[in-house]
This record gives C-alpha cells, structure tokens and sequence, in this order.
C-alpha cells in the first residue's frame, strides 16, 4: 500500500502541472465546438473530423485520462471522495458517446483547480507582501571596502553596512554607529529601538537615520524575518484538518448522487439522464470552496495582525473551553513601571536616586529587556539627562553592562549579584513583591530598582466575556513568578484558579493534564511559554517576541492585544459560517439540478454549464471569507 501512495503522490503532483494546460485546452475545445455547431454550421459540416465530434473525442482521451487515472489509484488505496463522482461521469460520457459533457467535466475539474491556485493566491496577497518586502542584496564591508552581494552568499561574522532608511537584512550585533531602528513590523513594538556597538539588530527591520555596520550572528535562512516567512508559508502548505469536512459531506453527498444516477438509469432506462446526474453532481463547490475559504479566512488574519501557523486551530477554537493564560506579557502589558528606587546605605536622598536612574537609563536604552522601557520612561518623567555610552554588552544571565563617563555599570538580578558575591546578602534590601534589577557601579552595589507589572485595561471584560460568548467554562493562570504577585493579579483580574511558581516543565505537564480533560487555549509570550504552547489544544503566542515561542506556537498576535484573541475567535466562527454556505449550499443546488436531470429535464451538457455556475457562486462565497465584515469583534 506506500508503494501505490507513494506512486499515487508522483502522479499528482505530475498531474498538477498539467491542470493549467489542461484547462486551456478543454476551454478550447469546448468554445471551438460552440462556433462549430452555432455560428458557422455550413462551413464545419463538410470536415468529417470535427462533425463527428472526434476533436472532442480526443480531447477527452488526452485530458480526461490523465484525472481518470489520479482518481481510480484513490480508489485503489479505498478513498472513496467526492470527485469519484467526476471520474464515473468522465468515463460515462465516453462509453455514451457524450464527449462534450465529458469535456465539461473535464474543464470543471482542471479549471477548479486553476481556480483554486488563483484565488489562493489573491486571499494571500497579505501573505506575500512580506517576503516581496525583503531585499535580495546586502552592502558587504571587507578589507577593499563595500560590494554589493546575495544575501543568500552572506556568512556568520560577516561585516555588512546598513544605509538609513534600509533594511536590515540578516540578524546581527552593531560594531560601529548610533542610531535607532524600527522593529514594529517583526515585534509589533509602536516605537524606535535605540542602537549602539553591542546591541543586537533584527533582519527586516527599518535603519533611521544614520547607517550602522554591523556583525552577521545568524544568516540569512536562520534570521528572524525568515523565521517569519517560514511560519507564513507553512501555513499556506499546510493541509489543514478542517479541510476533512470535505470529505465527512463527501461521505454521504457522493452515496446519494449514485443512488439517485443509479436509479435513474433503472427505471428510465435512459443511460443518457444517468450522465446528465453525475455530471450536475460533480462537486466542485466541495472540492473548491473549502480550501479557498480557509486560505482567505488566514489572510484575513494578518491583516489584523495575526498570523495563524496551523490553519487546523480554525476548526479547533470553537471545541476549547479552557482558557490558560500566562502573567506577564498576556494578562499584563509586560511592561513594568518603576515604583521605587532603594539606594545603597550612605546614599539616601533625591539627588543620588536621580543619578543613579540617569546612569541606568543611559546604559538601557541600548536593551530589549522589559524593565528598560520603564527605566527610561522615569528617566524622562523626572526630565534626567541621557549619557552616552560605550562597550554596551548584554549577554544572557549576564546582564547588561556599559561604560558611562568612566564608570563601568552593571544592570544585573539579585541572584546573578549574589552568585557572584554571596558573602554581601545580608546587606541588601530584604526581597518584596513585584519585579528587580541591582546597580553595580564599579563593581559596587549602588541601589536596587523596584518594578510593578500593570494589569490590562481591559482583562477584567475579556475575562468575563469569554463564557457567555466563547464558551470557555474555565479559566486558569499559571505563571513563573512568586505567589504574591501571581495573586495579586488574580484577584485583581477575577480568576479563581492559580498556579505560581511554575516552572517550563510543570506547565507542560498541566496544560497535558488538562488537556486530557477538554479542549484547552493556551496563551503566552516567554520562551518558558513554548512547550505548554506545543502541548495545548490551540496555542496563541503575543507578540512573536521569541523564535521559540513563534515556531511552538499555532497562532501569532503580533501586538500582544486581548481584542485581537476575541478577533481569532470571530475569524473561526465565521469561517465555519461561509465554508458551511459554500460547501453545503453549492451541494443543495447540485442536488436540485441532479432531480430535474434526472426527471429528463436537464440533457449533460446543460448540467455541465450549470454546475459551472455554481461553482463560480460558491467560490466566490468563500473568497468573503477574506474580505473584513463591518464588526469582527464584540469585545
């Protein structure tokens, strides 16, 4: 049985190259013959090849047997599909003599899948205009100065220049400029990221206004902008699971068109009305509408800014009624505001916390990490001056460290401090609620700065919203941080279930456990997040701020927003609402034009063009599916 797959899937994809020219050449055919019987009769009746119909005859054979022989290997490996349907009537037509309803079904078939591959395409147009985005060539820097190359040439500490205003084109770390770069399009961050030798740099974000050399860290594939493209084109590709709906209407749709074709035949004992009934039941609204509804249900998505990995979570969301969310980032902003600065003993007036806070926020403005922006925000409040600084590093469980006027700071945690000088604990401020970072100023601990994630604005309604609209029963917070703070939230929020202290692997071993239990929506943004993503029912990563996060995850908001998860839901919904329309609608026509074909009312060749009609109206019920109604939300 592999072996007749694997020949089955040889044959498909030989054939899907043919599908254009063979819709071509059926359309042909089929509009020459027209002229042949309509418009010049006379002319045409004296060619003895083409008044017996032999150009359609030979038609058929060249462009039928091909789909004919695609269809019968499924039948071999005892998949009994809708387009069965198509082949019966393909083979019915040539035993009858039938060749121009043969044709038709023919070009139903071929054109479907042309059909199919277009409007794919324009419901992706969203899609693609990232990868169009991307440049092809970098300015490489080496010993003869710049030279333009292929990004795809572009190797590991390779030195590259990025002009102001270009993109960036591999994942790097700036060794010569200062400037700034927009990473809203990769991080859904609304602001200008400052840059300066060590900081690191994202591939496909925008250069401001002076040019910046920097060091390659990954090439070109392994990037983050290509991380990106990667999860896009995957969820092109990916043959979703709702696709099967197809084939659950296929079970008893393709029973009841041979029954009714089959009866027919017996009691009329007219094999002409048995073609006109397969031929009007050949359904492509089936075979068409689902999957362009699901791409165009997709593009819509990133249109809104999210991007959906695995399109099987469309079907999946509306069976979940567990909600799991993690603290920081989902259910707040993830971004904390300093609330107090504790100095060194010695050191306890307004002017030594302003010196400090202006020290810090001179080194942070060159970070990533969630407690910079806070740092620099009261630094700007209390109106401090920014220094520069130079040999800013940041390396993992490390810190950051910089040199501001002649002295060396350090921005570190209490644990890093402590590994380091673990004689010096008795010293500190006593550990409290809420977030830290330690100052060490020439390798002295100058003060210690006190942060407070916000909660969401609006995560008290979205909690309250999710039963009565989405059916969830359950909602859980499971979080890393310390219990006062994960209560705190809670209590705050209005969710009764907590876990705190939680570390990767008990979070997968939860999010398994429920699971287990019901369907389960999991939603996080750390990369401590990413195996409980992988294991829950649906997963939805906020603001792709990890490659990690992003590849486990089965769904992506770009800009971290509760609106845009209640947008996701929206999407499903109405997505299950046209496929339902299309699919099921195109059907309920072919069945009415099935009773009148089979009552001698509607000859083959009439049920062909009929169905053609309905296939043009489910298609393009299915493409709404890309187009954002007038409320996508009612959050």
């Amino acid at each position: 049985m592999s072996k007749l797959r694997e020949l089955t899937e040889i044959i498909d994809r030989f054939i899907a190259r043919l599908e254009k020219p063979i819709a071509f050449i059926s359309l042909i055919a089929v509009l020459l013959h027209l002229v042949e019987k309509f418009i010049f009769p006379e002319q045409f009746s004296s060619i003895y090849f083409l008044s017996n119909d032999y150009d359609l005859l030979l038609v058929l054979l060249i462009c039928g047997l091909p789909l004919v022989l695609k269809l019968f290997l499924k039948v071999l490996e005892l998949e009994f599909g809708s387009d069965l349907l198509a082949a019966i009537s393909i083979v019915t037509s040539y035993f009858l003599g039938e060749y121009l309803a043969g044709v038709l079904v023919v070009l139903m078939l071929s054109g479907g899948a042309v059909l199919e591959a277009y409007a794919v395409k324009s419901a992706s147009s969203v899609l693609n205009a990232l990868a169009n985005r991307m440049p092809s060539v970098a300015q490489k820097k080496d010993s003869t100065g710049l030279k333009e190359v292929p990004i795809s040439e572009i190797q590991i500490d390779d030195l590259l220049v990025v002009f102001p205003h270009a993109l960036c084109p591999v994942d790097g770390t700036v060794v010569e400029g200062h400037g700034s770069m927009d990473e809203s399009y990769l991080t859904g961050e609304p602001y200008q990221v400052s840059k300066a030798p060590g900081t690191t740099v994202l591939s496909g974000s925008v250069n401001g206004e002076s040019a910046l050399t920097i060091k390659c860290v990954k090439i070109a594939s392994d990037s983050r902008y290509s991380k990106i493209m990667k999860v896009m084109r995957d969820s092109e590709q990916h043959k979703p699971r709702i696709r099967r709906l197809g084939d659950q209407l296929g079970a008893w749709y393709t029973p009841i068109a041979l029954i009714l074709a089959i009866g027919t035949w017996i009691f009329t004992g007219d094999s002409v009305r048995f073609l006109s009934v397969l031929v009007v039941a050949t359904p492509c609204p089936l075979l068409i509408a689902i999957p362009v509804a699901i791409i165009s249900s997709i593009s819509l998505a990133a249109r809104v800014g999210i991007i959906i990995k695995d399109p099987a979570i469309l079907e999946k969301i509306s069976t979940c009624s567990v909600a799991i969310f993690d603290k920081t980032g989902t259910l707040t902003y993830g971004k904390p505001k300093l609330t107090e600065i504790i100095l060194a003993d010695g050191a306890s007036n307004t002017t030594s916390q302003d010196e400090i806070l202006s020290l810090a926020a001179s080194v942070e403005r060159y970070s990533k990490h969630p407690l910079s922006s806070s740092i620099l925000e009261e630094a700007a409040l209390r109106k401090l001056s920014i220094k520069d600084a130079k040999e800013v590093m940041e390396l993992p469980g490390n810190g950051l460290k910089a040199l501001v006027e002649g002295k060396r700071i350090h921005i570190t945690s209490r644990k890093k401090y402590l590994k380091d000088y673990p004689n010096l604990e008795n010293t500190l401020p006593e550990v409290a609620s809420g977030m830290e970072c330690f100052i060490i100023i020439d390798d002295k601990f100058a003060a210690v700065l006190r942060f407070r994630d916000e909660p969401r604005a609006d995560g008290i309604e979205f909690i309250k919203h999710l039963k009565p609209n989405h059916d969830i029963h359950r909602v859980m917070l499971v979080s890393g941080d310390r219990e006062s703070e994960v209560k705190y939230l809670a209590d705050y929020i209005g969710i009764s279930e907590v876990f705190y202290g939680q570390s990767p692997e008990q979070k997968l071993e939860l999010v398994r456990k429920e699971t287990l239990k019901a369907g389960t929506i999991f939603l996080g943004d750390g990369i401590n997040d990413a195996p409980a993503l992988t294991a829950a029912t649906v997963g939805i990563a906020f603001g792709n701020n990890t490659e990690i996060t992003g590849e486990a995850a089965d769904a992506v908001i770009l800009d971290s927003s509760l609106g845009k998860v209640d947008i996701l839901f929206h999407i499903s919904k109405r997505l299950r609402i046209i496929l339902l329309q299309s699919a099921v609608g195109g059907m309920a026509l072919s069945i009415i034009g099935m009773a009148v074909a089979s009552a001698g009312y509607l000859p083959p060749v009439t049920g062909a063009i009929l169905q053609e009609v309905i296939d043009i109206f489910a298609v393009l019920n299915a493409l709404r599916a890309s187009v954002p109604p007038k409320n996508l939300s009612d959050f």
